[in-house]
Order: structure tokens, then C-alpha cells, then sequence
């Protein structure tokens, strides 16, 4: 299994689990904020880097 593969599979159960101890609105913010949060925590440079790699520029 790829390395992305096995994060997308500790996500589903990060949040099964935390959906289950804390309730749905609750593990949806956190689930949505913390990612959102981090993002917004990049400087410029950074965020114009990760936008590039997740469109796999050709050429590079």
C-alpha cells in the first residue's frame, strides 16, 4: 500500500473514532479545522509549493 494510501486509511479511522467519542458536529470541526488551520499557519512560498505538488506539474 502507498504511503498516501495508508494516511487516507488512519483518516477514516481517525475519524470513525472521533466521531464515536465526541460526536458528529464536534469531530467535524475538528476534522475540518485543523487541516484548515495548519494551511492557513503556511507562509506564502510554502502554500504556492504545496498547491504545485498537488497538481503533479508536468515537467518537473
Amino acid at each position: 500500500m502507498s504511503t498516501s494510501g495508508k494516511i487516507a486509511v488512519a483518516g477514516v479511522v481517525a475519524a470513525i473514532v472521533l466521531f464515536w467519542t465526541v460526536g458528529f458536529w464536534a469531530g467535524l470541526l475538528v476534522l475540518i479545522g485543523v487541516p484548515l488551520a495548519a494551511y492557513l499557519l503556511l507562509d506564502s512560498s510554502q502554500r504556492r509549493r504545496l498547491r504545485g505538488m498537488s497538481r503533479k506539474q508536468i515537467g518537473r
